[in-house]
């Protein structure tokens, strides 16, 4: 997925984003939740995507460090962050291309990972700035995610399973600490409202093309044919210290095993 896409569409969607992404919110609500009992102190703290702080406001709130790091692609996710960390530092950029001058205690990150053309290369660069007793926690979505559009439009990221994405962690060196997945279903009243949705998620980049008013319109014809209820599935991944169920299928703490 080029990067350069992914930026254009968060970034007009960054003021609607909050009232609209209340699965990425609860994803986030739980990982701290779970990462707070392993532990609530960290040095060093990186987030990566941090878009306008949904998760920096968990992590503010809940868990103690010195120094907070954050990256995003939009420059102007500096300006959300900065409102709640106010002496954050700023990396601007691809998430596996910026340099953190300190190794960081904890890589945090919230359904962003799902972007990465090739998620092992992604992890294998980002863990260059982990410390050799740190923490990568990340929530990303699973194979059913937006199974729905996938299923009439054909569009999809390159999504993976959660044994998929434990083993590629495995074979980097990370020891699973949590790890658990979970349904969310949105309702709409229409797929017009479905694909508003989409637009002020950001979600639109999964596509270069515009989609014409013959195109929409195409589509929410065929998404009332085939589903009686307007709906969109979400199948987030999470990891923790210790496994058990809990609502919510987002992904993933691990530990660097070997360093």
């Amino acid at each position: 997925m080029q990067s350069d896409l992914i930026k254009k569409h968060f970034e007009k969607s960054m003021k609607n984003y909050d009232q609209n992404a209340t699965v990425q919110n609860l994803m986030a609500s739980k990982m701290v939740f779970e990462l707070a009992k392993i532990s609530k102190n960290f040095e060093n703290i990186l987030e990566l995507g941090s878009g306008t702080g949904l998760l920096t406001k968990k992590i503010s709130k809940e868990i103690n460090f010195k120094n907070y790091y954050a990256n995003d692609l939009v420059e102007k996710s500096k300006i959300y962050i900065q409102k709640i960390i106010p002496n954050v530092q700023f990396l601007c950029g691809s998430a596996t291309r910026i340099k953190p001058l300190k190794k960081m205690n904890l890589i945090i990150s919230n359904a962003m990972f799902q972007w990465f053309d090739n998620l092992e290369k992604s992890i294998d660069k980002i863990k260059f700035s982990l410390d050799k007793n740190g923490i990568l926690a990340f929530s990303t979505f699973g194979l059913d995610n937006y199974k729905e559009i996938t299923s009439l439009t054909g569009l999809t990221l390159k999504y993976k399973t959660k044994g998929e994405i434990e083993a590629i962690l495995k074979n980097l060196g990370f020891e699973v600490l949590y790890c658990e997945e979970f349904y969310e279903e949105v309702k709409f009243k229409t797929p017009l409202e479905l694909l508003a949705h989409m637009k002020n998620t950001g979600v639109n980049s999964l596509s270069e093309k515009t989609w014409t008013i013959t195109k929409v319109k195409e589509f929410c014809d065929s998404y009332s044919k085939k589903y009686p209820q307007t709906k969109l599935t979400y199948s987030p991944i999470i990891e923790s210290q210790e496994p058990k169920v809990v609502p919510i299928k987002s992904q993933l703490n691990k530990r660097f095993k070997n360093s």
